[in-house]
């Protein structure tokens, strides 16, 4: 096994596999990925056999090869508006050929031909519908793999990199490597390893520990928002008219209370409610497959907090309220909306005998206003209410509501346009890094830090 690479990629996400496939693409250079959870066809969830989640250690959901995206619903969202903040480094004309060009290689290795959202009429009458309900909806064309067939689109990219890309699993980076100033390698459990261009790509799962590297490095950091809320269920018929045209509908509300930005995402139409365990926190999400329908639609409502100073760790702030939810429940609250609208918390019969039958069913009623912050609270409600003028059912007694959800962006440190930071050779991409936040963007954000690689070696 070889200790020198001319390029060392930490995380096997969409961001490190992008990377790597278009450094094996275009050029014959040597490369490393570290990654510390398993190979996908291990990321089995021990919890299925038992209905309790075990706090794994890494969590095959989150990590692994993939990265946390590797069991959503495997939505790729083909749009500038949403989903990363790269247009800032790259300008929106050409942010678009790329998310084009990273679309492509999904489709060649597997991806359904089907795109949601390309109803344009349709799509314009549901922006009129949304603005009378004090909503912005943002249109979106939209790829839906499904988690099925997700797996073996990464599978796919897996079996097309060469061998001179090398893949170690199960070994976590405890250090970046910076001699002279610039990058060296990195530092594993299992020793050295060297390269004079380092990609770090952590995915959401190694943000904290993104953070604290690079406060180590003495990398500026500036801190992205944190975004905390709830996932509602509701029957799939409610949402049903919208989700058969688009798929999902990515919505805006700006609360009358507080002025805070509350946003729908990740809706997953016929799906399921999931847990996920990040580093010991156990946290609520969202899948929808391809070849199974449920009939229930669920979706993330979250509220968007930018941070000023003096605080700057609002990852930190969105672990301390999941801690708070975990501490109640052992894990995920569910509690009808009804419940928190008179201000008591749900029990199992007053859930069981409801519209909505609970896909996960390992949470555990209870209150979430014991959980989330007073802000929160009627950010939430206020947007419940507003999405009900906009598809009646959505403020019903019976929808449930799981929490806590909550999405951590790292800080980002300053970065060239292709996303090099202030230290020579070390890249910062991905959703970990504070760049991106979904799988296309991401993916980008890989073919950017290449490109830049491909660039200085000629």
């Amino acid at each position: 096994m070889s200790r020198e690479y001319d390029v060392i990629i930490i995380g096997a996400g969409p961001a490190g596999i992008f990377c790597a496939l278009e450094l094996a693409a275009h050029s014959s250079l040597s490369v490393l990925m570290v990654e510390k959870g398993r190979e996908v066809a291990k990321r089995q969830c021990v919890k299925e056999a038992s209905d309790a989640c075990r706090q794994c250690q890494p969590c095959s959901i989150t990590s692994g090869w993939g990265g946390a995206g590797a069991f959503s619903d495997g939505k790729l969202t083909l749009t500038t508006e949403f989903g990363g903040w790269l247009e800032e480094y790259v300008g929106k004309e050409r942010l678009a050929e790329l998310i084009a060009y990273v679309d492509a290689i999904y489709v060649r290795h597997g991806a359904p031909d089907r795109v949601f959202g390309e109803d344009s009429d349709y799509l314009e009458g549901l922006k009129r519908r949304a603005a009378q309900a004090d909503l912005r909806l943002i249109p979106a064309r939209i790829r839906h793999m499904g988690t099925e067939n997700t797996e073996r689109v990464l599978q796919g990219f897996r079996a097309a990199l060469p061998a001179r890309v090398e893949v170690h699993h199960n070994e976590a980076v405890q250090r970046i490597l910076v001699e002279d100033g610039r990058a060296a390698g990195v530092l594993t459990e299992q020793g050295q390893y060297r390269a004079p261009r380092v990609v770090c790509a952590p995915g959401r799962i190694g943000a904290q520990w993104f953070v604290e590297e690079a406060g180590r490095l003495g990398l500026a950091l500036r801190s992205n928002q944190v975004d905390v809320g709830v996932r509602v269920e509701v029957p799939a018929v409610v949402l049903e008219e919208i989700t058969d045209h688009a798929w999902e509908a990515k919505i805006v509300y700006y609360s009358r209370h507080f002025d805070d930005t509350v946003r729908t995402f990740c809706m997953n139409p016929h799906g399921e409610v999931v847990m996920e365990n990040t580093e010991g926190l156990v946290t609520v999400n969202g899948h929808s497959w391809a070849g199974k329908r449920s009939d229930n639609t669920n979706f993330a409502l979250l509220v968007s907090q930018q941070f000023t100073e003096p605080f700057n760790q609002p990852i930190l702030y969105g672990r301390s309220i999941a801690c708070l939810a975990n501490l109640l429940s052992g894990g995920v609250i569910v509690q009808r909306y009804g419940d928190l609208q008179r201000g008591r918390r749900s029990t199992r019969e007053r859930i069981a005998r409801g519209v909505v039958s609970p896909s996960l069913r390992e949470a555990v009623p209870g209150d979430l206003s014991l959980v989330l912050p007073h802000r929160y609270m009627v950010d939430l409600k206020e947007t419940i209410q507003a999405l009900d003028r906009l598809a009646p059912g959505i403020a019903s007694d019976h929808t449930l509501l799981y929490g806590v959800e909550v999405k951590f962006y790292s800080a980002r440190p300053r970065l060239s346009a292709g996303l090099q930071t202030e230290i020579p050779g070390l890249y910062a991409i991905g959703d970990g890094a504070g760049v991106t936040r979904g799988l296309v963007q991401a993916s980008v954000a890989g073919v950017l830090a290449a490109r830049d690689i491909l660039a200085e070696v000629g």
